[in-house]
C-alpha cells in the first residue's frame, strides 16, 4: 500500500476527518518547533554571551513555556482523536469487507475464503491502529515539520544546511533498502495467521467428533507447527525492525554530529554567532527526527498495511449483477425451477437438470443423497445464486401476467417474505423474546406449538432470559425450538428449512412435523431439505435432486417404493412427476 493510499480514505471516511486534522496539527507543530528553537537560543544565548539574568529573559523564557505547553496539548488532542478515528476507521473497513462478502454471495465465501475473511475481518484490521497512531502523523511531519525547520536552517547557516541537504538523503535511502529486505514479510505473516485461524476453527468444529473417535489429539502436532512458524515469522520482523531502527538512529546521531563539529568550530573561530550556533543546534534533530520515526514505525504498521491491502482486495471485487425489479407477493406468486444446473467447483454439476415449483400453501421436500445439491438449490430459489443452465422464475399462482426471471428481481424485496431455518440456526445475542418476535399473545401460541414453552418456563428470566452469541445458554434442541417458533411467528410467506430435525431426538422431530403442518395451514410455501423419510413423509410434493454423475448412475437403478404414510405425496425427479419417492437415506 501507498503510504497514504487514497482507497483508504474512500472505504473509511473516519480516515478523512483524521487527516485533516492531522496535517493541521503538523502544519502547527512545525511552527511551534521553529519557535521553540529559536526562543531557547535567544535566552541560552543571552545568558551566556551577555550575561543576562532570569528577569531579562523572562519575556524568552515565558514565551518558550507557552509553546512547549502548546507541543504539549497539540500531541495530546492528535494522539486522542487518532485512537478514536483508528477506531472507527477500523470498523469501517470491517463492517464493509463483510457486508461485501455478504453481496458476493455464498459460493464466493465457499471458495475457501470463509476463515480468511474471519481472521482478516478480526485480528488482521486491528494491526491498522499503528499505522494511524504512529505512523500517519510521522509521515505528515516529515512533510511538515522537516521542510520548515530546514528553511529556517538555511536562513540562518547555509553551510549547516549544506551538511544537513548533504546527509539527510542517507535517511530514506536506507529506509528502502530495509523497506526492501522486509518485503512480502507482513503479507507472509498475515497469510501464516489466516492458515492457522483457518486450521484452528476446523479442529474446533471438529472436534466432538474427533472426540467420539478418540482422535482428538492428531492435529496438535500440525497446529503446533503452524503456530511455531508464525512466532518465527514474527521474531523475524521485530528483529529486522530493531535492526532497522538502531541503523537509522545511528545515521541521524552522525548527522546531527556533523552539524555540531561544524558549528563548534566556527564558534571558537569567531565565525558564527553564538544566537545562530544555538538555533541551528537545536533545529538540527528536528529535521532528522521526522523522518527517523517514519522508518521507525513503518514496521508497527506493515501488518496493518498488509490487512488492509487484503481488505481492499474484497471491497474491490466486482459484485454479480442485481435485479432492480421489485418481488411479488410471494403468498399469491410460485417459485418455478425448470432444467436448472449449477457447475460446483470441481466441475461436477449439483444440481442437475432440477425442475421443481413451490407453491403458497403446499410443502415441498428436495431429497438426495449429499452433495447432489440440495443446498444450492436452495440458493438458486432466494436468488442468492444465478444457474448455469435453465430459468428460476417467479409466476402468479392465477396464471395472470408474465413469468418474471429470478434474476431481474432486487434480492432485498425477495428475501424480505422468506424465512429461512438452517440446520445450525443463527440467535442473535438478547432475549427470547427478542429472538422470537411478534406480540405476546401470538408468540406464546406459536410457542405452545413448538414446545418452546416448557423451555422458557425452566428458564431463570422465562421470556427475559439472555442469550449469547451464537445462542450460548440453550441446548441444540433448544436453539431448534427458538428458531421453529420465530418461523411461526413471522408473518413470511416463503419458509425454508434446511433439515430441521438434525440434531433431535424423536419428541424434537413430532415438534419439526407439527410446525410444517401449522406452516401449511396457514397458507404459506414451505421448502424442505430432508434426509430422514418421516420429514420428506409430510412434504405434498418431494422432488429428488441429482448431481450430474448421480443422473447416469441413477438410470439403471430401480426406483424405490414410497414411504408408508405418504398417501398425498405428488413426487417430481428431475422433471418427471410420476416418479416415486426414493428412500431417503439416513
Amino acid at each position: 500500500m501507498k503510504p497514504l493510499d487514497p482507497r483508504l480514505l474512500r472505504h473509511a471516511r473516519a480516515a478523512r476527518a483524521y487527516l485533516a486534522l492531522t496535517v493541521a496539527t503538523g502544519v502547527l507543530t512545525a511552527g511551534l518547533v521553529v519557535a521553540q528553537a529559536l526562543l531557547l537560543a535567544r535566552a541560552l544565548g543571552g545568558a551566556v554571551q551577555d550575561g543576562l539574568d532570569l528577569a531579562a529573559v523572562g519575556d524568552e523564557v515565558v514565551a518558550l513555556a507557552a509553546v512547549v505547553l502548546a507541543r504539549v496539548l497539540v500531541v495530546g488532542v492528535q494522539e486522542r482523536f487518532a485512537h478514536r478515528a483508528a477506531t472507527r476507521a477500523v470498523a469501517e473497513l470491517r463492517a464493509g469487507v463483510v457486508e461485501r462478502a455478504v453481496a458476493l454471495g455464498p459460493r464466493w465465501l465457499a471458495a475457501g475464503r470463509g476463515p480468511e475473511l474471519v481472521t482478516l475481518a478480526t485480528r488482521g484490521l486491528d494491526a491498522l491502529e499503528p499505522y494511524f497512531v504512529r505512523y500517519l502523523p510521522q509521515l505528515v511531519l516529515a512533510a511538515t515539520v522537516t521542510p520548515a525547520a530546514l528553511l529556517v536552517v538555511l536562513g540562518l547557516d547555509r553551510v549547516s544546511a549544506a551538511v544537513v541537504v548533504g546527509t539527510l538523503p542517507l535517511v530514506p535511502v536506507f529506509m528502502v533498502l530495509v523497506g526492501r529486505l522486509t518485503e512480502g514479510r507482513s503479507a507472509r505473516g498475515l497469510r501464516g495467521m489466516q492458515t492457522l485461524a483457518a486450521q484452528t476453527l476446523d479442529l474446533l468444529a471438529g472436534l466432538p467428533t474427533l472426540r467420539a473417535l478418540g482422535r482428538e489429539r492428531g492435529p496438535a502436532a500440525r497446529v503446533r507447527e503452524l503456530g511455531d512458524a508464525h512466532r518465527r515469522a514474527t521474531m523475524g520482523t521485530l528483529r529486522i525492525a530493531f535492526l532497522s531502527g538502531m541503523v537509522l538512529e545511528l545515521l541521524t546521531t552522525l548527522s546531527v554530529a556533523l552539524v555540531a563539529v561544524g558549528i563548534g568550530l566556527r564558534l571558537v573561530g569567531g565565525h558564527l554567532p553564538l544566537v545562530t550556533g544555538l538555533a541551528v543546534l537545536v533545529l538540527a534533530p528536528e529535521v532528522y527526527a521526522p523522518l527517523r520515526q517514519v522508518g521507525a514505525q513503518f514496521h508497527a504498521s506493515t501488518d496493518g498495511v498488509a490487512a488492509a491491502e487484503a481488505a481492499f482486495a474484497v471491497l474491490e471485487t466486482p459484485l454479480p449483477p442485481r435485479g432492480t425489479h421489485p418481488a411479488p407477493d410471494l403468498a399469491r406468486t410460485a417459485l418455478r425451477l425448470h432444467g436448472v444446473a449449477v457447475r460446483q467447483p470441481t466441475g461436477a454439476l449439483a444440481p442437475e437438470g432440477l425442475d421443481l415449483e413451490v407453491r403458497p400453501g403446499r410443502v415441498v421436500a428436495l431429497v438426495g443423497t449429499s452433495g447432489s445439491g440440495k443446498t444450492t438449490a436452495v440458493e438458486v430459489l432466494l436468488g442468492l445464486l444465478r444457474p448455469d443452465a435453465g430459468a428460476a422464475r417467479l409466476v402468479a399462482v392465477d396464471g395472470t401476467g408474465p413469468a418474471l426471471d429470478l434474476a431481474d428481481v432486487d434480492p432485498a424485496t425477495l428475501w424480505s417474505q422468506v424465512s429461512w431455518l438452517p440446520q445450525r440456526p443463527v440467535l442473535e445475542p438478547g432475549t427470547v423474546a427478542a429472538l422470537v418476535g411478534g406480540d405476546a399473545p401470538v408468540r406464546e401460541r406459536a410457542a405452545a406449538l413448538t414446545g418452546l414453552d416448557a423451555v422458557v418456563a425452566a428458564l431463570p428470566d422465562g421470556w427475559g432470559h439472555r442469550v449469547g452469541a451464537g445462542g450460548t445458554g440453550l441446548s441444540v434442541g433448544q436453539r431448534q425450538r427458538v428458531a421453529l417458533t420465530r418461523a411461526l411467528v413471522s408473518p413470511a410467506p416463503l419458509v425454508v428449512l434446511d433439515e430441521p430435525t438434525a440434531h433431535l431426538d424423536a419428541h424434537g422431530e413430532e415438534v419439526v412435523l407439527r410446525t410444517v403442518e401449522t406452516l401449511r395451514a396457514s397458507g404459506r410455501a414451505v421448502v424442505l431439505v430432508a434426509h430422514r423419510a418421516s420429514l420428506a413423509a409430510v412434504a405434498d410434493d418431494v422432488v429428488v435432486v441429482r448431481a450430474a454423475a448421480a443422473t447416469e448412475m441413477e438410470a439403471d437403478r430401480p426406483a424405490a417404493p414410497a414411504p408408508a404414510g405418504t398417501p398425498r405425496a405428488a413426487t417430481v425427479a428431475a422433471g418427471r412427476s410420476d416418479a416415486p419417492v426414493p428412500e431417503v437415506v439416513r
